[in-house]
């Protein structure tokens, strides 16, 4: 799964990721991004 990764400016694989529910009950996808160790998240499954 790719997630846009704010500090790279692109989409990157998403490394180690969660499953997590947001406040509202959304399910979304929490990682990191491989090339600069930021915290990507995407909504949906």
């Amino acid at each position: 799964m790719q997630a846009y990764c704010m500090k790279c400016r692109a989409k990157k694989e998403i490394k180690d990721p969660k499953t997590i529910t947001m406040k509202n009950g959304r399910p979304a996808t929490q990682g990191l991004c491989p090339t600069c160790g930021t915290k990507v998240f995407r909504i949906g499954k």
